[in-house]
């Protein structure tokens, strides 16, 4: 009976010590994936979340409370149960300006939507599987929900594999045969009647306008595959046809490439069309298979590491347990370097053939991440292949990088103790 109770004061003293949890997210941690949407959970609790910027692989830090220990139990996330002076102890090392750490403090949940049609689709798309694997919630809009103005309600928003061209992926000689493919050209196209357009590349002209306006305006902005290089062409074409008449019922302007205004865009410039409608590319902006001369057993890119302390948002944007990520493909699956404007950061590249995999910038108050490929866990994903299940992938390199783009908009520098 006294040993009972005297190892339940030891209990009471070691949880009463123990204030803090800590999130490993470097080699030890059982699962990276599920470890975003702890840290999501926790701030969807009205609790603060510590960011340790290149510490541990970009590790998590909060205050102990039961609750989310039972979380991270439930969940499989590895953690640590740590003191306060241990805790202090951390910080003071993250706060030494001979290391490359920092501490970003993340306050408040964002309001997460993805923009995708309500309709099935042939292909999956890796924001929304992870953000299903990591339980972060989040809400389907399209054009209705854009061009209704219903943005400013979110914090971040991600483009679904898209093509804001009016050209339908360019998938009319592989399927234009194709049930789903002929439902979604009917689709598109009621859509565009409804709001009052001729057309379907004018329907998504205004709609990537006014996701401009969102991100112009404090939003955020991630997109990926063909969602990256088809909204830019499509601003840069503002007026001007470059749909041939399977796509929108007339010819394209024949003198389309010269009129392109490159200052509407936000990541590309100079870049040349890819006129033929039969080819499954939109502009030489994606490298393509054949450029490459990339096999999937020596395809990788490098991630870059940026000053935790001077350069906060890449650093952010680029946390994992590992630089060397392996490479997948897309319908847009990297930028070619000397089309991106000299104002955006490339913050990841492969080196070998001088591609550019990772993007970052700014627009007014906001900012936008453009990630090339497809699936990171699944090198040439085909259309109507089975869906990747992230179950046997819960450490992915690739994958980390979405969700770091996911807790961005909550992170607010944290001000160090003098």
């Amino acid at each position: 009976m006294r040993a009972a109770v005297l190892f339940g004061m030891m209990l009471v003293l070691r949880i009463a010590a123990a204030n803090y949890i800590f999130i490993p997210m470097d080699e030890r941690q059982a699962n990276h994936l599920k470890a975003y949407g702890i840290a999501y959970w926790i701030l969807r609790s009205e609790t603060e979340v510590d960011w340790l910027l290149n510490y541990r692989g970009g590790s998590f830090m909060c205050q102990y409370h039961p609750a989310i220990h039972n979380e991270l139990v439930v969940r499989g996330v590895s953690f640590e149960i740590i003191s306060s002076a241990q805790a202090n102890q951390i910080i003071s090392e993250i706060a030494s300006p001979a290391l490359n750490y920092d501490i970003m403090k993340l306050e408040k949940y964002p309001r997460i939507a993805v923009y995708s049609p309500k309709s099935a689709q042939p292909w999956d798309d890796a924001v929304t599987l992870v953000l299903n694997y990591a339980e972060i919630p989040y809400d389907l809009i399209y054009d209705d929900e854009v061009l209704a103005g219903m943005l400013p309600k979110y914090d971040w928003l991600h483009l679904h594999h898209e093509d804001f061209t009016g050209q339908y992926g360019k998938f009319y000689n592989s399927f234009g045969h194709m049930p789903w493919y002929i439902e979604q050209q009917k689709e598109a196209e009621e859509m565009a009647r409804k709001h009052g357009f001729h057309k379907v590349s004018q329907l998504k002209l205004a709609v990537a306008k006014k996701i401009k306006e969102f991100v112009a305006g404090g939003g955020f902005m991630f997109a990926m595959c063909s969602a990256t290089d088809s909204y830019d062409i499509a601003l840069a074409a503002e007026g001007i046809d470059i749909c041939e008449r399977m796509y929108d019922g007339d010819p394209a302007d024949p003198r389309a490439q010269e009129k392109l205004d490159f200052e509407r865009t936000l990541a590309f410039t100079d870049f040349k069309l890819v006129r033929d409608p039969y080819q499954y590319e939109f502009s030489n902006i994606d490298n393509q298979p054949n450029e490459r001369g990339l096999r999937q057993d020596n395809d990788y890119f490098t991630v870059f590491e940026f000053s935790a302390k001077w350069d906060p948002i890449p650093t952010m944007l680029t946390q994992n347990h590992t630089k060397v990520i392996k490479g997948f493909f897309g319908q847009t699956t990297g930028f070619k370097k000397h089309l991106i404007k000299p104002d955006v950061v490339i913050m990841a590249e492969n080196r070998e053939i001088k591609e550019a995999k990772y993007l970052h910038g700014v627009l007014g108050k906001g900012f936008w991440t453009f990630y090339g490929g497809h699936d990171p866990e699944d090198y040439q994903h085909q259309v109507g292949e089975e869906h990747t299940d992230l179950n046997q992938h819960p450490n992915s390199a690739g994958y980390r990088l979405i969700l770091n783009n996911v807790l961005f908009p909550a992170a607010k520098k944290k001000k160090q103790k003098t």
